[in-house]
């Protein structure tokens, strides 16, 4: 059987079960996802598999650039920490970091 090309691997459609906020994280298997938009139950929307992303992390420690980012799911923040591999792997940090005294990092997320 032939391999047929079908989109870029940017998004995807997605058929959640529940209400999907906008910005919402989606951990599928090993793929993090975000919800570029509201998706509302039982209705295809659209999630974002690349991109640069703002996300939620625990302030307190500054964060060098190009530092590989996990999804902590439990907790709802990216992490540096693998937690090994309980956390997927959502990017990398961009070249200016994080400072310790916020509350957002930016990671680049890549395919």
């Amino acid at each position: 059987m032939a391999s047929n090309y079908v989109a870029r691997a940017e998004t995807a459609d997605y058929t959640p079960t529940a209400d999907v906020a906008a910005g919402t994280i989606v951990v599928i298997g090993a793929l993090v996802w975000m919800a570029n938009s509201f998706i509302a139950a039982n209705t295809t929307g659209t999630l974002v598999l690349t991109g640069t992303w703002d996300l939620p992390q625990t302030s307190g420690s500054a964060i060098a650039g190009g530092v590989q980012m996990y999804w902590d799911a439990t907790n709802g923040v990216a992490t540096i920490s693998s937690a090994s591999g309980a956390n997927k792997a959502c990017g990398f940090t961009v070249p200016d970091g994080a400072a310790a005294s916020t509350t957002t990092v930016r990671v680049i997320k890549s395919a």
